[in-house]
């Protein structure tokens, strides 16, 4: 039986020739310039219920997933010449796949997708951290832009810009669910314990190579054939970098206190009548 997407090859995948299946094209979108968190710009519309190009874009983000999960397990391992999968070496080579996913599942532009997907990889992260030696530049990276997307959904609109997301556009009904905002919470403030006691350890001998933060290139929303979105050239949205982390220990701490802090205020004003937010400690003075 025929896929009902075109698979790309082993160069195209990622390490060990894993399959990832092609992407829709993105729509065209008001504006190409890039957040200063490194998120592109998401595409003009949510994609369509049910649609082939939706199923794609789902079938992309949990094999990727899959795959993440299974270097991450090989982590300890021996790499052997015959292995198809290797394991990661380093934090920061684990958060630059992650990275990477975060930026497509975001550039969808359908909250059905984000929500589910980026809660997932939040959580996974309170895994993955103890995991490893402490690579702050990257873990601070992923984080910021994991507390830009789920304040931005919780809001409807850009944290930043206050432009508003696609999908928003008969109000938050497409937004989180009291379910995914106490889910969310839950996550938040296991990840703000969590990053504290993985940050008190020493940090890698090398430090992480810095990730290129990449907009996807802009496109038309036809049918025409789908667009490989694993071959997406994301490297022009490198203009624009916060600096997350220094050799200084108070930045670093700083860092720390502001993990998720846009999360919390927007799950605070949400769930204020009752979803007990309220008390959350935004820093950690």
């Amino acid at each position: 039986m025929a896929l009902p997407f075109p698979i790309v090859g082993p160069s195209a995948g990622a390490p060990g020739g894993f399959a990832i299946p092609a992407l829709p094209s993105p729509a065209p979108s008001a504006t190409s310039t890039p957040s200063i968190t490194g998120l592109p710009h998401p595409r003009g519309h949510a994609l369509r219920p049910g649609s082939a190009k939706e199923d794609r874009v789902r079938l992309f983000a949990a094999a990727r997933m899959s795959h993440i999960s299974r270097r991450f397990a090989k982590r300890s391992a021996i790499a052997q010449p015959e292995d198809e999968v290797v394991g990661y070496k380093s934090m920061a080579e684990l958060c630059k796949d992650v990275d990477a996913l975060i930026d497509i599942i975001w550039l969808s532009g359908t909250p059905r997708l984000q929500i589910p997907y980026l809660l997932n990889i939040a959580n996974e992260l309170n895994t993955w951290l103890p995991s490893f030696q402490p690579s702050p530049r990257a873990t601070f990276r992923v984080l910021q832009k994991l507390d830009h997307c789920f304040a931005s959904l919780l809001s409807g609109q850009d944290y930043e810009t206050k432009e508003p997301l696609p999908g928003f556009e008969n109000g938050l009904r497409a937004g989180m669910s009291r379910t995914d905002m106490v889910r969310c919470k839950s996550m938040v403030q296991q990840t703000r314990v969590v990053i504290i006691d993985v940050m008190s350890e020493e940090p890698e001998e090398e430090e992480e190579e810095q990730v290129a933060q990449q907009p996807a290139e802009e496109d038309d929303d036809s049918d025409d054939g789908p667009t490989d979105w694993a071959k997406v050239d994301l490297s022009k949205n490198s203009k624009k970098k916060t600096q997350l982390y220094d050799d200084d220990d108070d930045s670093m701490f700083m860092d720390m206190a502001r993990v998720y802090e846009k999360t919390l205020v927007k799950l605070g004003e949400t769930l204020m009548d009752g979803g007990g937010v309220g008390d959350i400690q935004i820093s950690d003075d």
